[in-house]
């Protein structure tokens, strides 16, 4: 019999364990397909709420933030790529990419809410941000994204020109920073259960198991 689950996925477009976190999960699913069945949500998180337009090239962003010299950005980068490209997922990123400021995208994420398409805006998302290297911020691309996700471009470029879901947004990330979130990804399920970090699908699939087991 399948047990239904409530999970909440906490997250930034920014963030590339995010993506590795979402294929995870994703695969997961899939593997307990018959078993489980989950109701999954999007929540809000921005890594850099203060960058401004245009963003910042990451190697400087990195070592200004986290203290780690280009070589050692790079060895983490390969790292990245290298998981995600197991899940199927294409990082192009390189010296050259840039980190940009994600709060319209979550806006977007929030009223894709409404029309059940916030997963497949999620993906459209990373799609763009980390395959493409194109900035999030920009709603021309995030107009683009929302279209591929099957939405409708005027209207979501209507939500864009507005302040729609700030307030919603903000109110978010202040609950779950409140809830003790403060890096991401962060899974929680049935209200009850934090899984942080990207992990691998191994992972997922036994935490699911033995949620779903115990009811």
């Amino acid at each position: 019999m399948n047990k239904t689950l409530k999970i909440d996925f906490v997250s930034d477009i920014a963030c590339p364990w995010c993506v590795i976190g979402l294929k995870g999960l994703e695969r997961a699913l899939e593997r307990t397909k018959g078993e489980v069945e989950a109701d999954v949500t999007f929540h809000p998180f921005e890594l850099n709420p203060d960058m401004p337009a245009g963003g910042e090239n990451v190697i400087e962003h990195i070592g200004k933030k986290y203290g780690i010299g280009p070589d050692q950005a790079r060895i983490n980068r390969e790292r990245i790529r290298a998981r995600a490209a197991e899940l199927g997922f294409d990082m192009g990123t390189s010296d050259a990419s840039r980190i940009y400021n994600t709060f319209d995208a979550h806006r977007l994420l929030a009223w894709a809410k409404e029309h059940g398409k916030q997963l497949d805006l999620k993906r459209s998302l990373f799609t763009a941000n980390f395959t493409e290297q194109q900035d999030p911020g920009n709603h021309d691309v995030l107009v683009a994204a929302a279209e591929r996700a099957g939405l409708n471009g005027q209207a979501a470029r209507a939500v864009l020109a507005s302040h729609r879901y700030a307030d919603e947004v903000r109110a978010e990330e202040h609950d779950w920073q409140s809830k003790g979130i403060n890096s991401v990804p962060a899974v929680v399920i049935n209200d009850k259960y934090l899984i942080s970090g990207g992990q691998p699908p191994e992972a997922f699939e036994q935490a699911l198991r033995e949620i779903a087991d115990k009811g």
